[in-house]
């Protein structure tokens, strides 16, 4: 006879009093933490507890039976089910508070070392249609709500075009309206849904792996130019022309329009071959005066107005006199290396893409910018002391690592080198606090400042200045 499982814990009227790291709403019951979501301080709450550890719980919200004060409604229809945007029934000016509170706290938790006061986060223009860059499925299983699974009604449209409902893979949700990117970001999607539905195109099967429609990545950066990216997962030449056909003809303003057949088991296209149908096969941004070239692959901060901040910061904390050798690691297309060229000696820079290089180097050219190199392959393997002989002791190292931060070995070698001033930008400022405590022994943190890239969400970018300690000049 089996054993009987636990009831798992329920509480009633809990009161909601922070927001902790990865933007989890958080009570405190009897001693122990116990996280939700959807839910902000001053709320007050019943919550179903669906996950035990022995030092915190997860739960979900069954009931509100207060709304704190200063909650807002959210603007959009599908907020809770879709993965994204789960702040926004927080204002904006608490989602800055609460963006701030994550990056000191996280710093000092995890980084345990000395921190000077960080600078007020500086928020976003833009709170809504920030985004130059958008990704969406193509599912035929398409999410249905509660209300339609209890009516029995049979239903008729099964397919979707938009995102995965948050925590479930093979489900999506069919968007008519994201408040996440400009025109005509909606009205493109829109017309993509339509014109599949109508001619019976078979949507992406997550869970069967077939169909014809996978993915549909929309590119908008502030040049007004419009990108977009179809994905397809089988090769059908005739019924992929009279789509992308009736796209371009739909949407003349399309200055880019690419194709992708993707067979593979995940989504990513870095390893796909990229197929261009009409116009250019990239598009522009522009940054004082500078010019982008965007590919199908290329990566370029999500919200352009933000990152044109978020590297004046970088920039202003590197402190350049036009004399120093500049290393710019994880460098992308090479926005940041050639943003700050006119005011370096020399700037190297490192990138695991290789595409992403070639762009790097083309925007150098195109910019005509003569002092900057650009190097291709694992930042781990290409960052060694014969690479440093070769190309020239740093004086200043700009790092913007992925989420998971820093390999080791790339932080040894920047230890080793010893340059006078590290940048060092994260998305992530937990394990930004993790490299910083390593670098901790050669290095002091000497300014931080919180930059918010992303509206409704609990998403920060963050910049901190680390220099040399006078031990080791």
């Amino acid at each position: 006879m089996g054993r009987k499982r636990r009831q798992k814990p329920f509480y009633e009227k809990v009161e909601i009093t922070d927001i902790g790291s990865e933007g989890k709403s958080l009570a405190r019951i009897d001693g122990l933490t116990v996280f939700t979501t959807h839910a902000i301080p001053g709320d007050i709450v019943d919550l179903q507890v669906v996950k035990k550890r022995r030092k915190y719980q997860e739960a979900r919200v069954t009931r509100i039976h207060y709304h704190a004060e200063d909650k807002i409604k959210p603007v959009c229809s599908w907020f809770g089910i879709c993965g994204g945007c789960s702040w926004q029934m927080l204002p904006y000016e608490k989602q800055l508070f609460y963006k701030q509170k994550q990056v000191t706290d996280q710093l000092s938790r995890i980084g345990k070392i000395e921190l000077p006061d960080a600078e007020p986060i500086i928020g976003s223009e833009k709170i809504f249609f920030y985004r130059n860059k958008m990704e969406f499925t193509f599912s035929d299983k398409r999410w249905l709500s509660q209300e339609e699974m209890d009516s029995g009604a049979e239903i008729d449209e099964k397919n979707a075009l938009g995102f995965h409902v948050s925590g479930l893979f093979d489900k999506v949700i069919n968007i008519r309206k994201c408040w996440l990117q400009p025109d005509p970001s909606n009205a493109i999607r829109n017309f993509l849904f339509d014109y599949a539905t109508a001619n019976k195109l078979d949507f992406f099967s997550i869970r069967e792996q077939k169909g014809f429609l996978r993915n549909v990545f929309i590119r908008t950066p502030d040049t007004g130019e419009v990108m977009v990216i179809m994905v397809f997962f089988s090769d059908d030449n005739e019924k992929r022309n009279r789509l992308l056909n009736a796209l371009k003809n739909q949407f003349p303003e399309i200055d880019s329009l690419v194709y992708i057949i993707n067979q593979k088991g995940n989504s990513t296209i870095n390893d796909q071959e990229v197929h261009l149908f009409s116009g250019r096969d990239h598009i522009w941004e522009e940054m004082e005066g500078l010019q982008f070239k965007i590919g199908a692959k290329s990566f370029y901060q999500t919200n352009s107005g933000q990152a044109y901040t978020l590297y004046k910061v970088a920039r202003t904390y590197a402190g350049l006199t036009g004399k120093e050798v500049v290393y710019d690691l994880y460098t992308g297309t090479g926005t940041i290396a050639n943003f700050i060229a006119g005011q370096a000696a020399k700037v190297i820079g490192l990138e695991s893409i290789p595409e992403a290089i070639e762009d790097a180097r083309f925007n150098a050219e195109h910019n005509h910018i003569r002092n900057a190199s650009f190097f291709a392959g694992d930042i781990k393997d290409i960052l060694t002391p014969g690479f440093i002989q070769e190309n020239g002791k740093p004086d200043v190292i700009l790092t913007d690592p992925p989420r998971a931060g820093m390999h080791k070995n790339v932080v040894e070698t920047i230890l080793d080198a010893a340059p006078q001033k590290i940048v060092y930008i994260s998305c992530n400022p937990a394990t930004q606090a993790r490299d910083i405590s390593l670098l901790d022994e050669k290095y002091n943190v000497s300014r931080i400042q919180p930059v918010d890239m992303f509206p409704q969400t609990h998403h920060v970018e963050n910049v901190v200045l680390l220099e040399l300690k006078y031990d080791y000049f």
